[in-house]
């Protein structure tokens, strides 16, 4: 089908939750992507952090093949030997002693808060329900997750929404002691924010929020959706503050493409889930762990995020020099390959015209510039959207 024949048939048969831009792509190569009219795109926004591996790697589209030949999906009344693999190379290389599969960062999410609530009650009682999150943040679309979300755009309109939810201030250390208390379960934080616009918490605060919780025994969960799996150049995020949670969410990049999302947890928090408490029809099935365990094999390979954070670098100049150039006014955020340029409303014409010259970038708050190219973009091609950037930028600005 021709552009054209796509938007008039979407526009009449698909629901209009999306602001989509005017293409559709439909093949990709490592970091390129060509639409239905043959145009060629440098990928910088990766389905928003999904292809960490890039499009078609040639590993994955073999793991996917080799298992569709095998079996695709089985209930998880059955033992799944791929389940039971990945679960293990996720433990392995993390903090954590189980994982339950789903679908979706915001499954993982929605299972995450249900595992501490439960937890909390088995261990302390009918009251200690609350969940704490940080202003700007995002935590999914269901309506736990964007309850939890501290932006309230994504709230409006779904009223009445879920009860024991507050927000607090990134960095502000007293309104977080006013918030967690005794009857908080969990604080719930997303190391890098992403939708909120790539800002990464501090250090010190994280180990303020580790210490409140310990405190009022309530539990630290890290929403690694989209900021975990490589993308800031260490596995977990959280790594760089040298912060332990108690449960971590996945989705996005395990699965490079094919839906998948994670619950992972310590030994005594896992135990508070039994069998009926929590369940997911397709989660953790056959495909998807398979090409999970090949995601995970390639990122833990021997130099892969030691790379990354070589070329993150590289990134990360290349853009501060841009914005000094044009005088913008913020200073690049984010880290290895994750990271934000703040501008001016003029963000979205950027996005635009970056578009019409080959190269796909996104902006979120509607200000900033927000970079999330494969992990395995070479310098050349970075060098190339720099190029397309450096244009856009004698424009626009």
């Amino acid at each position: 089908m021709n552009i054209e024949t796509i938007l008039t048939l979407g526009k009449e048969h698909v629901m209009n939750t999306y602001g989509r831009l005017p293409m559709a792509l439909v093949k990709g190569s490592g970091t390129w992507v060509w639409d239905s009219e043959g145009n060629q795109y440098l990928d910088f926004v990766t389905g928003l952090a999904v292809t960490s591996l890039g499009h078609s790697h040639p590993a994955i589209v073999e793991t996917i093949i080799q298992q569709a030949e095998q079996i695709l999906h089985s209930s998880n009344v059955y033992w799944i030997p791929n389940q039971v693999k990945l679960a293990k190379l996720l433990t392995d290389n993390s903090f954590a002693d189980k994982v339950f599969f789903c679908n979706s960062g915001a499954e993982a999410n929605e299972g995450a808060i249900k595992l501490a609530r439960k937890f909390a009650k088995i261990h302390y009682g009918q009251n200690k329900v609350n969940i704490v999150s940080l202003k700007n943040s995002f935590h999914g679309r269901t309506l736990a997750t964007l309850t939890a979300t501290g932006q309230t755009k994504y709230q409006k309109g779904y009223e009445p929404l879920p009860v024991g939810f507050s927000y607090v201030e990134m960095n502000n250390v007293e309104e977080l002691k006013g918030a967690v208390n005794e009857n908080t379960a969990a604080v719930i934080v997303e190391p890098v924010q992403g939708e909120g616009g790539v800002y990464p918490i501090s250090r010190d605060y994280m180990i303020k929020i580790r210490e409140t919780c310990d405190e009022y025994g309530a539990l630290l969960i890290f929403d690694e959706v989209q900021c975990g799996l490589g993308r800031t150049g260490k596995l977990f995020a959280h790594e760089w503050t040298g912060v332990t949670p108690d449960i971590m969410t996945l989705a996005k990049a395990l699965g490079n493409g094919v839906p998948i999302g994670a619950v992972l947890a310590k030994d005594q928090v896992a135990a508070s889930f039994q069998p009926g408490d929590h369940a997911s029809t397709f989660g953790g099935n056959h495909l998807v762990t398979a090409v999970g365990c090949k995601v995970m094999e390639i990122m833990t390979s021997e130099g892969f995020l030691e790379e990354v954070r070589n070329k993150g670098q590289y990134f990360i100049e290349k853009l501060q020099n841009l914005g000094q150039k044009y005088g913008a006014k913020g200073q690049v955020r984010g880290m290895g390959m994750m990271l934000g340029l703040p501008l001016d409303e003029k963000a979205p014409d950027i996005v635009a015209f970056c578009s019409k010259q080959g190269l796909l970038i996104n902006c979120v708050g509607g200000r900033t510039l927000r970079f999330l190219p494969p992990l395995t973009v070479s310098l050349s091609e970075i060098d190339q959207a720099m190029e397309i950037l450096d244009t856009a930028f004698s424009r626009c600005l």
